[in-house]
């Protein structure tokens, strides 16, 4: 962790933290910011944050690592592609793009051989095409962009909350109102900085579900988010205490079902071709694996 105390005032915090930190790009600073890696006082704060004499800014920098990234032939379920975008159905257990732990087998990895190397730079080195993410064991659709002028008009539509994402999930519990809006800022943990939590000083964050079926001990959810902070579904279902069924993180991930990782489905999007401008909706099938605990609730 590398440590500063603010001498100037009134000046951009990623310009401000660029000028004392010449090993770190703009863009660099910028995503640490987003992904709450940099405090201030120990609180996160927006990049246009402006600096006070005296501020005590903190870093901290993931630990690196070389990635030899390459083309892999893995099966995908593309569920739409054209010359601009691809959209898949990422499979539970398959890691978006490659990361300390995770160096091949990701989504990525597997777009690169599909597109032969027609993806946006964007998102850098190993983030090829990559515009939004889903958590490892969070199944459901995903857009990759292959190039970068589809790649800055999909990450503004997300901006601007344009692109309408649908989520279904299983939650422990009986949820009792049929439809409710979670409304609570998330933020990096400061007990275990690999997760998130609840805090006043977070980043807004607005979810809305709504009830499809009970089972009693176990109730059918379908869920819209308006912001896109990390596992904020997650986060925000356990902390009503409804975990979602399998959560190794959010919860203690015990369940009947004997199943590891999150029953949450992203089912549907909505978003405007980035180059044609058509309305696109897609939709993908719950998992086989899904439907089958469904069906087993279904004969309790």
């Amino acid at each position: 962790m590398e440590k500063i105390i603010a001498e100037m005032e009134n000046v951009r915090l990623d310009a401000y933290i660029a000028q004392k930190c010449e090993n770190l790009s703009r863009t660099m600073i910028q995503k640490l910011i987003e992904d709450g890696e940099i405090l201030v006082n120990g609180q996160e704060k927006k990049i246009s944050y402006k600096t006070k004499q005296g501020d005590v800014i903190e870093i901290h920098i993931p630990e690196a690592k070389e990635i030899n990234l390459k083309a892999q032939d893995i099966p995908l379920d593309v569920v739409y592609e054209d010359d601009d975008i691809i959209v898949v159905n990422k499979p539970k257990g398959m890691v978006v793009h490659p990361a300390n732990g995770n160096p091949d087998g990701t989504l990525v990895n597997a777009v690169m051989s599909l597109c032969k190397g027609s993806l946006s730079g964007i998102g850098g080195e190993i983030r090829p095409g990559i515009v939004h993410r889903l958590d490892k064991d969070t199944s459901g659709l995903i857009i990759i962009a292959k190039n970068d002028v589809a790649h800055i008009n999909l990450s503004k539509q997300i901006k601007d909350r344009r692109v309408k994402k649908i989520y279904i999930a299983l939650v422990k519990g009986n949820v009792s109102e049929n439809e409710a809006t979670v409304n609570m800022p998330i933020g990096r943990s400061t007990k275990d900085r690999k997760k998130m939590a609840v805090r006043k000083d977070g980043k807004k964050a607005i979810t809305h579900f709504k009830v499809l079926k009970r089972y009693g001990k176990y109730t059918l959810l379908e869920l819209k988010i308006d912001t896109g902070r990390t596992h904020q579904i997650r986060v925000h279902m356990a902390e009503i205490g409804h975990p979602v069924v399998g959560d190794m993180i959010y919860s203690n991930g015990k369940n009947e079902f004997g199943i590891e990782g999150q029953m949450l489905h992203a089912k549907s999007l909505d978003f405007q071709h980035p180059v044609t401008g058509k309305q696109i909706h897609l939709e993908a099938e719950l998992p086989k694996y899904f439907e089958e605990i469904l069906s087993k609730l279904d004969k309790q």
